[in-house]
């Protein structure tokens, strides 16, 4: 939604807090929402994930908290806290909690 303020633009916060995990669920808390990208974070429980499928842009997740398997055009990689990885569009990916995760997707729609 064009326009939509966020949180962040107005105090500081610790992003790890802004979303907390939910037994058996993903959570997600969408920061900043413009025409031209997302910023969302999220909090996958142990076991949860995001089947395999596609996005039109190009995206960035950053792993907050635990660890998590990625898969992008087949191929699988292990993030713990502190790591990154850039999911090029178009490609097929999805993302598994080995232990559950927190992470910040940011999607660049330009």
């Amino acid at each position: 939604m064009p326009g939509k303020s966020s949180k962040l633009e107005t105090q500081p916060e610790k992003l790890f807090d802004m979303v907390d995990y939910q037994k058996g669920s993903v959570v997600s808390r969408e920061l900043i929402s413009r025409r031209t990208g997302t910023i969302t974070l999220f909090a996958f429980d142990e076991g949860q994930g995001l089947s395999e499928h596609t996005a039109p842009f190009d995206a960035m997740v950053q792993i907050l908290d635990g660890d998590a398997e990625v898969t992008i055009a087949g191929k699988s990689f292990q993030l713990n806290a502190g790591e990154t990885i850039i999911i090029p569009a178009r490609k097929p990916h999805a993302l598994k909690a080995n232990k559950r995760f927190k992470m910040i997707l940011t999607m660049i729609k330009s």
